[in-house]
């Protein structure tokens, strides 16, 4: 695994990761519905995948559960997806969110990449956002470390896969 790595530009998010496993394993963890609830989410958070309809134009719903039980929904719509190599959805914080009064960001779009990198597998997460301002809510609420601890998490589950 490489280091992670963060590049930002004024309404962009971008985290990429090098995954020691095949390019096919790694996309059926990240698209197969009981393997998504065993890695997404950030540390000491679990998730519930209550919609997972991979394809165009299809719905995704999952709520990540926190340690003292809260539940934060994200959902989307696929809006393009290349098999092995792409997913590109929206990305929302659900209707039922309770953000306890915080402005959340909105209209994010979500762009992830499937690369053969020398055997191994390079993930790029692009989230793009429609102002600087959302961005920066965005980075505010702690993304860029949320999703570094959850892809710490897929990590580790891919190394097992090998034993």
């Amino acid at each position: 695994m490489s280091t992670p790595t963060e590049q930002q530009n004024d309404k962009e998010i971008t985290i990429a990761r090098t995954f020691d496993a095949p390019r096919a394993l790694v996309w059926k963890y990240w698209t197969e519905t009981t393997l998504i609830e065993k890695w997404f989410g950030p540390q000491g958070f679990n998730t519930r995948v209550e919609k997972n309809d991979l394809k165009q134009g299809g719905r995704l719903r999952y709520v990540m559960i926190g340690p003292d039980g809260k539940e934060y929904p994200s959902e989307g719509t696929i809006l393009e997806l290349k098999e092995g190599e792409k997913i590109v959805s929206t990305d929302e914080f659900g209707e039922d969110f309770d953000a306890g009064g915080a402005d959340l960001p909105s209209g994010m779009i979500t762009t992830t990449l499937f690369e053969d990198e020398n055997g191994k597998t390079k993930v790029t997460i692009r989230i793009s956002h429609p102002t600087i301002e959302d961005k920066m809510k965005h980075e505010k609420m702690g993304v860029i470390d949320g999703y570094n601890s959850q892809l710490d998490k897929l990590v580790e589950l891919l190394k097992n896969e090998g034993n």
